[in-house]
């Protein structure tokens, strides 16, 4: 019996699309190639995720191995947080959720001050669907990404939650396979807006 709700932030409550902000920001090619490559795709990001690194860290990294010029590298990084935009459409699902009696948590790759500007910075009032979270992990703090079973094991432990009691959401399929693996039900949303009418469906509400 599900008794628990555990949802990705990016792409399935929050979007997070680098290529589309580059356009919005007009970084025509090469360049938003070569930002995408270079910062986005680099294993300095993974690593900035699992909290191996501070962003000034991987700022340096990135410069040290990038032909992109330190300060176009710095503006990247400086407005990450624009590039998340809270998905309604997909948000409406956790009152109802908790209304139905669900515990929610989050589970997240995310590097920790890009988490502190979310959770406090001038963004947060974006952010106040917080509120519905019976609690949740991100990468940082559990200093292990997606897809390694690792960082799912850490929720579970840390609140105490029986797998098989878990229903996972994911926009990334090898993540939810992940989860799977570790004992929790799991949809893959695929990047999709409108994922309401199916994870009622699934779970019959």
């Amino acid at each position: 019996m599900i008794k628990n709700i555990v949802f990705d932030l990016g792409n399935v409550l929050v979007s997070f699309r680098p290529p589309e902000f580059l356009d919005k920001c007009n970084f025509a090619e090469p360049m938003k190639s070569a930002i995408l490559a270079d910062i986005f795709h680099s294993k300095y990001w993974l690593m900035l995720d699992n909290g191996d690194l501070t962003t000034e860290e991987a700022i340096e990294r990135v410069t040290a191995n990038s032909s992109l010029k330190k300060a176009i590298i710095d503006e990247i990084f400086a407005r990450r947080i624009e590039i998340l935009i809270p998905i309604p459409s997909n948000i409406r699902l956790l009152p109802e959720l908790q209304k139905q009696g669900y515990r929610l948590f989050y589970l997240s790759n995310f590097p920790s001050d890009l988490w502190f500007q979310v959770r406090n910075g001038n963004s947060a009032r974006d952010y106040e669907f917080f509120k519905y979270f019976d609690g949740g992990l991100i990468s940082a703090e559990a200093r292990s990404s997606k897809p390694d079973k690792k960082i799912y094991n850490a929720l579970l432990e840390k609140y105490s939650l029986n797998a098989g009691e878990c229903f996972y959401i994911d926009d990334i399929e090898i993540n939810v396979k992940a989860a799977e693996e570790s004992g929790m039900t799991g949809f893959t949303t695929f990047g999709s807006h409108e994922i309401y009418p199916e994870v009622k469906r699934i779970l019959g509400i």
